[in-house]
């Protein structure tokens, strides 16, 4: 072949490349560039398993040890929080306001007014607000928890209590005497859905590790609900085992196995598997058993009886009451939380108008503090964790 022809026939052959390389695709381009890549990048055969997608409800963020779900409520306060002032909120039902309490001093330091009737103070999930629970005047007022000053009032029908999804979509309102859960935007409050319920009074409630389920505790039926979180369903309901049965609150374990759930009139608490959901076992801790509220180690949980003046410590890893302590001269402790360091529960004397400090050392009353008539579910705030489930401070 002359010079001449060579050079021809080297002309022709980039052309044809030229024109085989522009009929395939980009697609084409990235995938013989990928597979390329990954020849020269992995060995022939990988024996490492593709990671499974996480369990939980999508949008959740995951659980930090699946052996305790309250890892997170320990260590340092999120960034979000940090700066925010430590204060205790006592709604005040019977005087439609909020005491503000400064724990360093077990002073009270502002009384807010709220809404008709308000029950609950509940952290949002993502930290930021406080919702006061106005029960009989249909309404959520907001607390900036950086001023502790009020805010907005949101039209709300019904909010005995408030909870919301793990993944941060849906506040659920227990809205107890209009027998429905109604799940709202978790940052406007508009309604995203309405679920009857064929009990009475749901209050109360508490989440599965993975946020797929929680258990809903009916009070005036003295029943349980099982509801579905994605598809905002109840999927089961039973009746519980004794004549009168009124379930409060709901507490998950640290494993993550198994639901508590205090009852005032069987005075203890129903421990129930809420995966198989079958009927629960009774514990008795006390008379008038109403809360329940984990410590900062996840060894042990605070359970408020509320007819007799008494904290039952349960310990976690017997799986039975280890200790009670007794509020000098009585009370009546209801709804609370821990400190931000665990050394302090906080308590509402419902019958009594105040609130009690304790010492979760020693059970030792560390103060005893006046307030307005009715205190119910006080809010200890900040805490630390990543989220709020709800209630007066459920954090994962």
């Amino acid at each position: 072949m002359s010079p001449s022809t060579k050079h021809t026939a080297a002309l022709l052959g980039g052309v044809l490349l030229a024109v085989l390389t522009g009929c395939g695709t980009s697609a084409d381009k990235a995938n013989v560039q990928a597979v390329g890549s990954e020849a020269a990048a992995l060995p022939a055969k990988s024996d490492r398993a593709t990671p499974p997608a996480p369990p939980g409800l999508p949008g959740m963020p995951p659980v930090l040890d699946a052996k305790d779900v309250y890892a997170a409520d320990r260590g340092k306060l999120s960034p979000v929080v940090k700066d925010f002032p430590s204060r205790v909120y006592v709604p005040n039902t019977n005087s439609d306001t909020v005491t503000v309490i400064d724990p360093a001093t077990y002073k009270v330091i502002r009384t807010i007014k709220v809404g008709r009737q308000p029950q609950h103070v509940v952290p949002s999930w993502d930290l930021k607000t406080l919702w006061v629970n106005n029960d009989i005047g249909d309404s959520l007022t907001a607390i900036d928890p950086a001023t502790g000053k009020a805010g907005p009032t949101v039209p709300v029908s019904d909010p005995y209590n408030l909870y919301f999804t793990p993944d941060g979509k849906y506040a659920v309102v227990m809205a107890s005497m209009d027998r429905e859960l109604v799940f709202r935007d978790a940052h406007t409050m508009k309604t995203a859905r309405t679920v009857p319920v064929d009990c009475a009074g749901v209050n109360h409630a508490d989440f599965s590790t993975d946020g797929r389920y929680f258990i809903v505790s009916c009070e005036f039926s003295g029943e349980l609900l099982k509801v579905d979180t994605a598809r905002m369903k109840v999927v089961a309901q039973q009746k519980l085992p004794l004549k009168g049965a009124m379930p409060q609150d709901v507490k998950l374990s640290p494993d993550g196995g198994t639901f508590y759930i205090a009852d005032m009139i069987a005075d203890g608490i129903w421990v129930l598997d809420g995966k198989k959901f079958t009927t629960p076992k009774l514990l008795h801790t006390g008379k008038g058993t109403h809360g329940l509220y984990v410590s900062r180690d996840s060894k042990e949980m605070y359970i408020s009886n509320r007819g007799e003046g008494t904290i039952s410590v349960f310990d976690f890893a017997q799986r039975k009451p280890a200790k009670k302590w007794r509020l000098p001269g009585g009370g009546s402790p209801d709804m609370g939380g821990v400190s931000a360091d665990g050394k302090v529960l906080w308590l509402s004397g419902r019958y009594d108008a105040e609130v009690y400090a304790i010492d979760t050392a020693t059970g030792k009353q560390l103060a005893r503090i006046p307030v307005g008539s009715g205190p119910h579910g006080l809010a200890v705030y900040p805490q630390p964790g990543r989220y709020s489930l709800g209630h007066t401070g459920v954090f994962r």
